[in-house]
């Protein structure tokens, strides 16, 4: 175990009253303690939240769309970054390293599974793409620069607002909503390609949002995952180390319950009328300190299925 991971506590007083800060607590930014790391002695202890620079307050009369799948806490807190989402060095930079490795996913196989021409500087020209839970609008933007026709949702407000103003400045015209994917597949809407990247970790009802995906999906069009893998690695590495050590990312971001194993979602998707057609890992190279697309899913992975015409 790396050195960072093991850091210890502070010595209990015999008082049991003193130790309460200690023990597991339930809420946003507290994270009862894995029994796997009990060893350690680590325990992300409560933090105090304080505002981030930039971030919006929102009131919590903010009206915002409502279905199964969303999840209010967490759509809270992604709804208070603001313009972070759009600061490459900030708490949302790890979403700006990775993108590259996503964009090219989604074009490569887009090109080979949708017969479109490779060499094209916009191989998406005239495909219709649906970003689900695009937050701020980095991929969406990424997308829509190669061609495609992109509409983009999100059920926080705010994260709305900050993708339409950073699409105008980019001169890009993208269609955000702030609706829900059972909203958008319940108006009939149907595209050739879907993606929900980093978002069914956040939602309720997984198996259930899987299908819902699928039926914004065109008869043989292409559905774009991005999730955690659920195990001991990524509870160690995207939990107490990208969290609690690193910071790369908010902590409270990520509830260990709710990553996917590959197979899972394989059998979701299968599920829901949609065939596997590849999967991909994506890895944090410390060396260099940049990620790349492996082979090695215990993590970060890409999934893409097909709908068969």
């Amino acid at each position: 175990m790396p050195p960072m991971f093991a850091k210890t506590s502070p010595k209990p007083s015999s008082d049991p009253a003193s130790r309460g800060h200690l023990l597991p607590q339930v809420g946003e930014g507290r994270r009862p303690a894995f029994s796997a790391f009990a060893w350690t002695g680590y325990n992300p202890l409560p933090y105090e939240k304080k505002r981030r620079k930039n971030e919006v307050p929102v009131p919590d009369q903010t009206p915002r769309p409502s279905s199964a799948s969303v999840n209010p806490a967490d759509v809270d807190r992604f709804n208070r970054l603001g313009d972070l989402w759009w600061d490459a060095k900030g708490k949302m930079g790890i979403l700006h390293e990775i993108n590259p490795i996503r964009v090219d996913y989604v074009r490569d196989l887009a090109v080979r599974y949708l017969h479109r021409d490779r060499f094209s500087a916009q191989p998406l020209e005239g495909l219709g793409l649906a970003d689900i839970g695009c937050g701020g609008g980095i991929l969406a933007e990424s997308l829509a620069e190669l061609g495609a026709d992109v509409t983009g949702i999100d059920p926080a407000p705010n994260n709305i607002e900050v993708a339409k103003r950073h699409a105008a400045k980019s001169g890009l015209a993208i269609d955000y909503r702030n609706v829900t994917a059972e909203a958008l597949a319940d108006s009939g809407a149907t595209f050739d390609i879907v993606t929900a990247l980093e978002v069914i970790e956040h939602v309720e009802g997984q198996k259930a949002f899987v299908a819902t995906l699928a039926r914004l999906v065109k008869p043989g069009g292409l559905l774009f995952l991005a999730t955690i893998d659920r195990t001991f690695k990524s509870y160690a590495l995207a939990i107490i180390g990208a969290e609690y050590v690193l910071g790369w990312v908010p902590r409270g971001t990520h509830d260990h319950d709710k990553f996917v194993r590959p197979d899972e979602l394989t059998g979701w998707l299968r599920h829901a009328g949609m065939r596997e057609i590849d999967r991909a890992g994506m890895t944090f190279q410390p060396l260099t300190r940049s990620w790349r697309k492996s082979r090695d899913t215990d993590v970060n992975y890409l999934m893409a299925a097909k709908k068969d015409s």
